[in-house]
């Protein structure tokens, strides 16, 4: 498959985030940003087929919990947007589908929240069209470094505040920033950053990626300071490399970068042993664009899931009712896995036989 790379040439002020933030979506929507010769791994795995299931697909049950909270399926709506004008009627219409369906939703990164409050609403209309569901802040890793004193952990409360949020996610991306036209590849002090995080913070610090892996070696240093919930956010899905190499003026130099990560499969296998010594919560997304993936996922040890590029797609298509009815199909998919897998409960799904393909 050959992923089609336009030309882009950078030409904005790297103060100007809001725009940025539109050019993401932009890009991750209407362009070929996908990795080029990997994949998320699941396609290695399948369910060993049960010819006797002892069970009944109506008692088949897709509930678990999230953040000690009831959720309808172990799948969330991953961080996408914030901080521009159109972002607050994305985020409404993709919040009103998370309240309908019953599962966790998380905002785009707030970094510009922090500076314009004339953004706010970008943001908080999450929790007001999603009142009783998990709602999840976001913070870049850049911004809470240690280095960066006690404001950059007064800022991320702030966040949690305005959104009035159940968890927050740090996102890790160092990738990306090295990649980014104007981005900020200073990573030393963000893992006392997080440590800081974990004991100031009310609500629980999520640490993902953003689509190149969390190997085990890094999610044991996770552990190490207090961390309980680990989105790997894998390769295999949107490159965000990929995204910002369309950005960049100079691609030649960082084309090579393309297809850097760890696929999706491999991190939650690897991630999911570390669990014997810490037991912690495991959040599968990268790459993650249907209710097998889900259920495989969840199969490889995952205690839950996300993604975020098919939900993009399906709101910009058709608003809350397309989001809705993508959600409602994941959901039959993995129902039928679990009762072809004998697995009446997700927990039970979490045991299921696998076999390599």
């Amino acid at each position: 498959m050959h992923h089609s790379r336009r030309p882009y040439i950078h030409g904005m002020s790297a103060h100007n985030i809001p725009s940025r933030k539109q050019e993401h979506v932009n890009l991750a929507a209407q362009q070929n940003v996908g990795f080029v010769a990997k994949t998320n791994g699941l396609e290695r795995y399948e369910f060993e087929y049960n010819a006797l299931p002892e069970l009944d697909l109506a008692d088949v049950n897709t509930a678990t919990t999230f953040l000690d909270m009831p959720i309808e399926l172990p799948l969330m709506i991953s961080g996408m947007t914030g901080g521009y004008a159109d972002a607050e009627r994305i985020n409404a219409q993709l919040a009103d589908a998370a309240q309908v369906v019953g599962i966790p939703i998380c905002v785009g990164s707030m970094r510009q929240a922090i500076t314009d409050a004339s953004l706010h609403a970008t943001y908080t209309v999450v929790r007001e069209h999603a009142p009783s569901v998990p709602v999840i802040a976001n913070i870049g890793a850049a911004q809470i470094k240690r280095t960066n004193g006690r404001q950059a952990l007064g800022d991320a409360l702030r966040m949690v505040d305005l959104l009035q949020a159940d968890a927050l996610t740090v996102h890790i991306n160092a990738l990306q920033e090295l990649i980014q036209p104007e981005g900020e590849p200073s990573f030393a002090g963000v893992l006392n950053g997080i440590a800081d995080l974990v004991v100031a913070c009310p609500v629980p610090i999520i640490v993902k990626e953003v689509g190149a892996g969390i190997s085990p070696a890094v999610a044991q240093r996770l552990l190490d300071v207090g961390v309980r919930i680990i989105d790997v956010a894998g390769a295999g899905g949107t490159s965000w490399a990929g995204i910002e190499i369309l950005r960049h003026p100079d691609a030649t130099s960082v084309q090579h970068l393309w297809d850097v990560g760890i696929p999706t499969a491999e991190c939650v296998q690897g991630c999911a042993s570390l669990m014997q010594h810490t037991p912690f919560t495991l959040i599968a997304s990268g790459g993650i664009t249907n209710g097998t993936h889900v259920a495989l996922s969840i199969a490889l040890g995952a205690h839950c899931t996300a993604a975020a590029r098919p939900f993009l797609l399906a709101v910009m298509e058709g608003g809350t009712e397309a989001v809705i009815a993508l959600l409602n199909t994941w959901e039959l998919h993995v129902r039928q896995w679990m009762f072809l897998s004998g697995s009446p409960t997700i927990d039970a799904l979490r045991t299921a036989h696998l076999r390599k393909t």
